[in-house]
């Protein structure tokens, strides 16, 4: 129970670092373009968790290095479409449109896996359906392409965890999570160089955003949730990280000032519920409740 007890305490932990890392990407784009900002991001996590694990980083076997390859691709596409999509959206906006991805996971599971979708999981969808309407429909009904992007980002982001899943059972998944970074950083890097003016940060506040989001946002995010998760259950996981878009709406209120409107609000609040309502059975938590009371003397 304590171990279990630490390893939730360690994904809160990391639920914040990621709920920071919209704002902190929102800071970092005041002075780098996004394939910048995102392949320094990606390669100092790569040479700082390759430091730690260097031993399954180099034994990696072909496998592991191609199963790295796709999922590295994959990241670009998240990491990119939420970026840019930054560019166009309020960082609260981001974090509660990327949420969208635990939702889409069992969808994508069923599509592709043929694992069945449960009822809750398809009211989850429904209220997602109303809440992305409500926080990103404009008066007119229109939705404006930082929002898209951040629900492509969801889209990547789910398809990620999935395809991850099925390579972790095949290879080293401490190897596969570590190289997955560093092809990221690689093509990003190129990216760059062709289309962008690619440099190093030059203002403070633009090295404190790349500083955290590769050392705090991606290294130790991805190193710890792989050490948490020996530890703890997966409905535990996902409820603690459903917490994401909540600290991002915080964090983004407190050092940017950005609120929502009323709808707004209520969009976010039922996309949270949703979120919730995937990840926690709380039939089944109601019924193992009664159970115990009709079993006390």
């Amino acid at each position: 129970m304590k171990k279990q007890m630490k390893a939730d305490l360690m994904l809160l932990l990391i639920t914040v670092f990621w709920g920071a890392s919209y704002m902190l990407t929102k800071l970092g784009l005041g002075n780098l373009q996004p394939f910048n900002l995102t392949a320094l991001r990606f390669i100092i996590a790569f040479v700082l968790s390759a430091v730690v694990f260097h031993k399954q980083v180099f034994s990696a076997d072909k496998k592991t290095i191609k199963y790295s390859l796709i999922l590295g691709m994959l990241l670009v596409g998240m990491f990119i479409s939420m970026t840019y999509g930054l560019q166009y959206t309020t960082a609260s906006n981001a974090g509660f449109l990327i949420s969208l991805s635990v939702v889409l996971i069992p969808i994508i599971s069923y599509l592709f896996l043929k694992q069945n979708i449960e009822k809750r999981i398809i009211l989850s969808i429904c209220l997602v359906v109303i809440g992305i309407a409500l926080l990103t429909l404009d008066t007119q009904f229109r939705i404006n392409v930082g929002d898209l992007l951040c629900i492509l980002c969801a889209l990547f982001c789910a398809v990620h965890v999935v395809v991850l899943g099925i390579y972790t059972k095949e290879v080293d998944s401490v190897a596969l999570g570590i190289l997955q970074l560093g092809f990221a950083g690689f093509f990003c890097i190129i990216i760059s160089v062709l289309t962008e003016n690619m440099k190093f940060p030059d203002t403070p506040i633009s090295w404190l955003s790349v500083l955290m989001l590769s050392i705090f946002c991606t290294a130790v995010g991805y190193i710890v949730q792989s050490t948490a998760q020996q530890y703890t259950t997966a409905i535990h996981t996902g409820l603690i990280l459903s917490l994401e878009p909540v600290f991002s709406a915080i964090l983004s209120n407190i050092f940017l000032n950005e609120t929502l409107a009323p709808r707004g609000y209520a969009g976010a609040f039922l996309m949270l519920i949703s979120v919730l309502n995937a990840e926690l059975d709380l039939k089944s938590v109601f019924q193992r409740k009664a159970k115990e009371r009709s079993m006390l003397p």
